[in-house]
């Protein structure tokens, strides 16, 4: 019998980006870079182990508004179109470090990689990535579930209650649409819990979530195993907790791994350092410089001179961490054994664009891992929590406290002096919907006026994104995501009022169908179902 299980929970999440009315935009990188860099690197990582035929198992969410990029057809255009620019860019590297070995061995390596993502991207899978993993979850290795419609910031958009279950809702009849699948867990956006919302979750056919340590450690009763077991709420819901050791292992830029002197270095991108006339397709509007993927050195010690990057040093260390964290994961497994009556399971959940994107070797650790645990003969085992409450569904009851997995560990992060705007304005909106889907509920409209309503919960759903609070407190692109939040109020507001007049103007609405191409099936009726 299996000592102990890691549960390894993957969250593959970007905010809805998608500017049809201008030929490139910045903030679309975001995604590209995330496909290069993570997406693609996981499906080799899957498509290997399974032609290796090696046990693993692992969870992945896929948020609703990736899984809409991910299919667009307009962003995979523009997706093929920058991976052929990276490559272009690679050759030319080629031939500008033909006096420095080290930078054009490393060009060398860029140019064989872009080459690679174009040819699995499109002429493997035709773009359609989501394929790729339905592929691996079939086979019953790789379990996925979902989160809400656009990530929103569930415990402060509980002033008003039909925000929180259309977020929801909305985010689980997307993906089962998108995927053919019914979720059996469900990742709270930002880990954000508080009590009562696994109500919500039971509405909607989820058996379990996710919540960070101290949402578990604090419950009432507390529980013995502290958050090294399967759980469940008061309803039936299971719930498992973020085990802080293994999170501080890969997590922490000081003492985990991703912050290793040779381990490539983020922030020295090729975009930054080049004469933008050397950048072609790297420019925006003639001078906003984007990162190319193209990056000579690795992170070096403190106050030192980046040193250039050796990917062969990078790759066995990323070997010898994935044994370190086996090794240290068996260790707790062994302690807690001997204290627990029941199996014990370490919760490890990650932010998916960490494994490739910020640490370029991440893919390559997580595989080790998998592959060290599908072959540990001393009782540690990857697993999903699908599998921990099918082989043994819990037997305690409790009731977590309100948390995240956010600075401070509740809702700082997203409600401070920086964003606090945004919620009373999402408030409003949400009771004005909630009030305007009541009184038109059950009257005989038209096409016009059922479109316009619809497009009116797609506005307030792109507006609660959390995303955007994230983006104003972390200060990167934050005139971005003042636009956005004001641009969807504006579209909501705008029609709300429409509706109201019955004044709908149906170029406009139009417009705003093709901007916010987002969640076809959604009925606004749900909305006002309590």
């Amino acid at each position: 019998m299996n000592s102990g299980y890691l549960c390894i929970v993957l969250h593959a999440h970007l905010p809805y980006v998608h500017h049809p009315e201008y030929e490139q935009f910045f903030e679309e990188h975001w995604l590209f870079e995330a496909i290069s860099e993570c997406y693609l690197p996981l499906v080799a990582m899957l498509d290997r182990l399974h032609s290796d035929k090696v046990d693993y198992r692992l969870t992945l969410s896929l948020s609703p508004t990736l899984l809409t990029m991910w299919r667009d057809p307009l962003l995979q255009s523009r997706y093929q179109r920058y991976l052929q620019q990276q490559l272009q860019l690679a050759e030319l590297e080629i031939s500008r470090t033909v006096q420095q070995p080290a930078l054009q061995r490393l060009a060398q390596m860029y140019a064989g990689l872009f080459r690679g993502h174009l040819n699995t991207y499109r002429d493997h899978y035709q773009g359609d990535l989501l394929s790729a993993f339905l592929k691996h979850q079939h086979t019953g290795k790789l379990e996925l579930i979902t989160t809400a419609a656009t990530h929103g910031f569930l415990p402060l958009l509980n002033v008003n209650a039909a925000s929180v279950r259309n977020q929801i809702k909305v985010g689980i009849d997307t993906f089962t649409a998108q995927t053919g699948l019914q979720p059996r867990g469900f990742w709270l956006p930002e880990c954000g819990y508080y009590p009562g919302l696994e109500e919500l979750l039971k509405t909607n056919d989820i058996e379990y979530f996710f919540v960070d340590s101290h949402g578990l450690l604090n419950a009432d009763p507390i529980p013995a195993a502290g958050v090294y077991q399967a759980l469940n709420c008061p309803n039936g819901v299971s719930v498992f907790g973020r085990d802080p050791a293994t999170s501080q292992q890969v997590w922490s830029a000081t003492t985990g791994y991703p912050g290793d002197a040779d381990y490539r270095e983020f922030y020295t991108d090729l975009g930054f350092e080049r004469d933008i006339a050397d950048l072609p397709g790297f420019v925006i509007d003639a001078n906003t410089r984007v990162n190319t993927g193209i990056k000579y050195y690795r992170v070096t010690g403190a106050n030192q001179d980046k040193q250039v990057y050796d990917p062969v040093i990078a790759q066995r260390k990323a070997r010898l961490h994935a044994a370190d964290f086996i090794s240290k994961a068996q260790a707790q497994i062994s302690a807690l054994s001997a204290e627990m009556p029941d199996i014990p399971v370490i919760t490890a959940p990650f932010d998916a664009e960490l494994f490739g994107h910020w640490w370029f070797e991440g893919p390559l650790w997580l595989e080790e891992v998998l592959r060290l645990s599908s072959s540990n003969t001393e009782g540690l085992r990857c697993t999903t929590p699908g599998a921990v409450l099918d082989a043994a569904p819990p037997r305690l009851t409790v009731q977590p406290i309100a948390s995240s997995w956010g600075e401070a560990g509740y809702s700082e992060y997203w409600l401070n002096a920086s964003n606090d705007w945004i919620y009373p304005l999402l408030h409003k909106a949400g009771a004005e919907l909630e009030k305007l889907v009541s009184d038109l509920y059950s009257l005989n409209l038209n096409e016009l006026q059922h479109r316009a309503l619809n497009q009116a919960v797609r506005s307030l759903l792109l507006a609660q994104a959390s995303d955007w609070a994230f983006i104003l407190k972390s200060g990167t692109t934050v005139e971005y995501a003042k636009k956005r939040v004001y641009d969807h109020l504006a579209r909501f507001n705008y029609l709300h009022d429409a509706i109201r007049k019955n004044r709908i103007n149906e170029r406009y609405l139009a417009a705003l169908e093709i901007m916010d191409d987002i969640f076809p099936g959604l009925d606004f009726r749900d909305y006002a179902v309590g």
